[in-house]
């Protein structure tokens, strides 16, 4: 399209046109800016761009936005714990898969029974805490052993009971604990099977991440020592070296699980379709959703019909509970009494 410098709909030349609309451009958006549109204030500003992070926070992760800032809290408390980010470099020798993760559940899935149980033993016999206090968190662990479930009021009545127990303590005494007891009574409680899993992702360049409602520096030193990138656990305050009694974020179970998972997605890049995640418990249902494959390990009854029904992934390394499921009990008691009556037999035969 042409015109001539004597068209008055396009007077002068086109570098005049073109400066002149410039121009009017200009003063129309002030005028807008100004007049019709003029600047909101700061407090409306701040609402439209929460309702805007909401909506991307919703779209993204299925979660709300102040779930996904309990997240976050959760992660800046695991990572002030740890002093970094990361608690393992990863192998140099290994290409890594960026944006490809895997998420262990503890409890009953990396480690055998109750973590945090088995911590609070041992803080007793080193004299931390009185039997009076034990006893509660032991019964707990005995339900647990029994059923072969985590209950959820339990799980929270033990998060109190925790931060009232540490209120006021030494958080330098409490990690050289954890480390002793870490290596003294969970390393040889791990499932072999369970390591062997993480050990394949992280052949693969995957990052290997703890997310447990244990306590944050156990779960750390449980990372360091295994290898793994890093550990998400429940985080108690901490001011001036000592714990105050109170939680940064969420307890990391059930929705607190999926709220970190999705803040450390966010802050790592993560592409959660290409990430996987282990547990045992019906409670974990919302981290294992949340990503592209799923898997129960050593399930409770709920999560593995729920496993079944969604046709994830179900690995049971219980060799007693998977042998009561494949040939039933009665017929487990009547092979134990065999064998114990040829023990027996063999024990009392005279000799030839």
């Amino acid at each position: 399209m042409s015109h001539s410098p004597d068209d008055p709909l396009f007077p002068g030349t086109p570098q005049e046109f073109l400066a002149s609309w410039s121009a009017t451009r200009g003063n129309l958006r002030r005028f807008l800016e100004d007049r019709a549109l003029p600047p909101i204030d700061e407090e409306s500003q701040r609402t439209a761009g929460e309702a805007a992070a909401a909506a991307a926070v919703q779209e993204t992760f299925g979660i709300e936005l102040d779930a996904f800032s309990s997240g976050v809290d959760s992660v800046s408390g695991s990572i002030q714990a740890a002093g970094g980010f990361r608690i393992n470099a990863p192998d140099p020798d290994i290409p890594q898969d960026v944006g490809a993760a895997a998420f262990f559940d503890v409890d009953n899935t990396l480690i055998q029974g109750s973590s945090l149980v088995v911590f609070a033993i041992g803080l007793f016999r080193k004299k931390y805490f009185r039997i009076s206090e034990i006893l509660p968190i032991a019964w707990k662990q005995i339900k647990f052993r029994i059923t072969g479930s985590e209950n959820a009021a339990d799980v929270a009545e033990g998060r109190n009971q925790a931060l009232e127990f540490i209120k006021g303590k030494s958080v330098e005494e409490l990690v050289r604990l954890c480390e002793e007891i870490v290596d003294s009574s969970m390393i040889d409680k791990a499932w072999p099977a369970t390591r062997e899993l993480a050990r394949m992702h992280l052949n693969a360049g995957h990052q290997v991440w703890l997310v447990s409602a244990t306590p944050v520096q156990l779960a750390q030193i449980l990372a360091e020592r295994f290898g793994f990138t890093g550990a998400l656990g429940t985080v108690a305050e901490v001011k001036d070296g000592r714990f105050t009694g109170r939680l940064v974020g969420d307890i990391l179970h059930g929705p607190g699980k999926r709220h970190s998972v999705a803040a450390l997605a966010a802050i790592e890049q993560l592409d959660l379709a290409r990430c996987t995640a282990y547990s045992d418990s019906i409670n974990d249902i919302p981290m294992l959703s949340m990503v592209g494959t799923a898997v129960a390990i050593n399930p409770d009854n709920k999560l593995r019909r729920e496993a079944a029904r969604r046709g994830w992934q179900i690995r049971d390394y219980r060799n007693i509970r998977r042998a009561v499921r494949t040939w039933g009990l009665p017929a487990l008691a009547t092979a134990a009494a065999s064998l114990g009556s040829w023990r027996v037999f063999r024990r009392n035969r005279p000799e030839e």
